[in-house]
């Protein structure tokens, strides 16, 4: 079985219970796998990370395997505002925050099934040059952090390097410690380059947080809010507490 979402921001759940921790989120018009179907709940696996969890039954519409395969082959594009709206033939709106799926985008026309929809608003679809991604970060500046989060009003560390380099054109893993799996080690903080990655462990040495390396020795990271903090060979230096919040584990380039 294959469904995806049509509304705007639904949470992904670690077990099938409202209560239960929201591990992710998936925004408009994401496509997944339906791995078992039951009375009020769903087990999903995202197609765009492998990323399962638990979602409502009643927050997503099952679609044909043909429609979940032409989608999945297509060339994807996104909605490039930080909020905005769809409307259907009844002239329903739908809000939709920024990095939602437009399926099969055409003309300001999308659709869903049979379920058709204009959209007015800046589409985001060709990859962007490494430098682009420092502009897409400051994008989410002062987004509130919000475990599980994927969008402006809410987002977590491995959620905001994630959406910045999805609405790039490139594709990480969900999770800090699955990014760190992905692209080249480098050495040192000089060898770095603005829009690479930096990654910090905890106490027993697992990946806990990442962050997008800035010009000058800075990094663009979520604490509290994505903010702007000092990177040095130790980690992360907050200004604002004059100390180091995070312990520098690794720097991967992979653009």
């Amino acid at each position: 079985m294959f469904g995806i979402c049509n509304l705007s921001i639904v949470p992904l759940r670690a077990e099938k219970s409202d209560k239960s921790e929201m591990i992710s989120q998936v925004l408009f018009g994401e496509h997944f796998i339906i791995i078992e179907k039951q009375k009020n709940w769903s087990k999903i696996k995202l197609t765009f990370d492998d990323y399962e969890g638990f979602i409502d039954n009643k927050q997503y519409v099952e679609t044909s395997e043909e429609f979940y395969s032409q989608l999945t082959n297509q060339k994807l594009y996104y909605s490039g505002e930080i909020i905005d709206f769809i409307t259907n033939a009844k002239n329903e709106l739908t809000t939709i925050p920024l990095g939602s799926n437009l399926p099969f985008y055409n003309s300001n026309k999308l659709h869903i099934n049979s379920e058709f929809y204009i959209y007015e608003g800046s589409v985001l679809s060709e990859k962007k040059a490494k430098s682009e991604i420092l502009n897409t970060a400051f994008t989410y500046l002062n987004s509130p952090f919000l475990w599980g989060g994927k969008t402006p009003f809410g987002i977590d560390c491995s959620g905001f390097t994630q959406m910045v380099y999805k609405l790039c054109g490139y594709s990480l893993l969900r999770d800090a410690k699955q990014q760190a799996t992905q692209g080249e080690v480098l050495s040192f903080i000089e060898e770095s380059e603005p829009g690479d990655l930096a990654f910090f462990d905890d106490d027993e040495g697992n990946i806990t947080h990442v962050g997008i390396i800035l010009n000058d020795y800075n990094i663009i990271h979520v604490h509290g809010k994505v903010r702007i903090d000092t990177l040095d060979h130790s980690g992360i230096f907050n200004a604002d507490l004059q100390k180091h919040t995070h312990k520098l584990r690794v720097i991967k380039k992979v653009i």
